[in-house]
């Protein structure tokens, strides 16, 4: 990690602990567990277009064999997130203007919602709840300033629903950098720093971050010289990530499984796309990689075509040719949930078949998205539901069901 990095990171704790008094606030430990520059040349994979198995041409359309485990009402204006085995965050609207959004968890037990951070914890006017995400130990969420688009990010050590112990400061910065896409694992949270598209600061590295709940220090764990090329994705005994590799080459983005369980310095496998190629979403289920394409090139051969697939290495991957709306989920066993337009595909690949997972119902205006990504044994759905009468926005419908 470079001395201009460091030097940086600690005005910002100078400035941020003035501003914000009894908050904690996580200082930055030196050096980078995986920086661009130490990043050995990895081969970018090259896959002809008719080399992969197509799901909607070589499967078998079958009956649903999903079995819907659980169903609840929640507030209308909730947005879920991927969580814990436990709880999920939520991000809703509050019940008056003052705070306008909050932050909540909805508990895959018994489907309560608990509000866990009830109005912004910083100080200053026009600031808002942004975005949450937790695991069963950990909480983060990040505060905007909605004028300025300011933001800071915080941590907390969460249990049964409730935070405990103070919040600490993790990050902070101007519109010069994108709020932080965050995820949380154990008592760990991971979030990701990028320079945005416009601004003056463009031209800078991109880090993932982490630190733990209790801990006074935050680490530096990967680094991307560039924009990473989607978000995080915690799955199995890894987490996912898209940095830029070969810089000195082009623009290639290596979709990357670090192990969580030596704070990423281990890297589980990587696959990296053709040139210029950027992924929308990616994970791993298994021993598989499972990334989308959002658009379609006229090069790089298979991914260059837009797209979900599924596979490792050069050879032997699956492919759903629709557009890509969001993260997949799925087994180590083979079955995988991927959204479309309006339904969702179940994708058997020891069986070679697929089933189509309908929409709730009232919902197609707004959508129904996944609240889960990557490897589980429980797959969550959330969707916008209509009142029937007046056509409004009347609540958010959940679903579980069993893998």
């Amino acid at each position: 990690m470079s001395r201009r990095r460091s030097v940086s990171r600690r005005s910002f704790l100078k400035g941020t602990a003035a501003a914000t008094g009894a908050l904690a606030v996580a200082s930055l430990l030196p050096g980078c567990t995986n920086q661009a520059s130490q990043d050995e040349q990895a081969s970018p994979t090259q896959i002809d277009s008719g080399d992969a198995t197509s799901i909607l041409d070589s499967y078998t359309e079958a009956d649903l064999a999903l079995t819907q485990t659980a169903s609840w009402s929640i507030g209308a204006g909730s947005v879920i997130h991927p969580g814990g085995a436990t709880w999920l965050p939520v991000v809703a609207r509050g019940d008056t203007a003052d705070p306008m959004i909050l932050a909540r968890a909805l508990s895959l037990s018994s489907g309560n919602v608990v509000d866990v951070v009830p109005e912004p914890v910083g100080t200053g006017s026009n600031r808002v709840i942004y975005d949450a995400s937790c695991s069963d130990e950990a909480y983060a969420w990040v505060e905007m300033n909605a004028i300025e688009r300011s933001w800071t990010l915080y941590g907390q050590a969460f249990s049964a629903g409730s935070l405990s112990g103070s919040p600490t400061v993790l990050w902070e910065a101007g519109s010069d950098y994108d709020p932080p896409l965050v995820c949380c694992a154990g008592a760990k949270v991971y979030w990701l720093v990028m320079p945005s598209t416009s601004g003056s600061k463009t031209a800078e590295s991109s880090y993932c971050y982490m630190w733990e709940a209790g801990s006074s220090k935050a680490q530096a764990v990967v680094e991307s010289p560039g924009r990473f090329g989607c978000g995080l994705s915690i799955t199995g005994d890894s987490i996912v990530l898209a940095p830029r590799v070969n810089a000195d080459q082009g623009v290639y983005y290596g979709i990357t499984a670090y192990s969580l369980d030596d704070d990423l310095a281990t890297t589980i496998d990587q696959l990296v796309l053709p040139a210029s190629i950027k992924p929308f979403k990616a994970t791993r289920i298994g021993d598989e990689f499972v990334f989308s394409i959002e658009a379609t090139y006229d090069y790089g051969g298979l991914f260059g075509n837009m797209g979900t697939y599924i596979g490792h290495g050069d050879s032997g991957y699956i492919a759903l040719s629709r557009e890509p709306f969001a993260d997949v989920s799925g087994t180590a066993d083979g079955v995988y949930v991927i959204k479309s337009r309006s339904s969702y595909f179940v994708v058997d690949t020891n069986a070679q078949t697929y089933a189509v997972l309908a929409a709730t119902n009232n919902c197609l205006d707004y959508g129904e998205y996944p609240a889960t990504t990557g490897e589980t044994s429980t797959f969550v759905t959330y969707a916008t539901v209509k009142d029937a009468s007046t056509g409004s926005p009347a609540s958010v419908a959940v679903r579980a069901f069993s893998l």
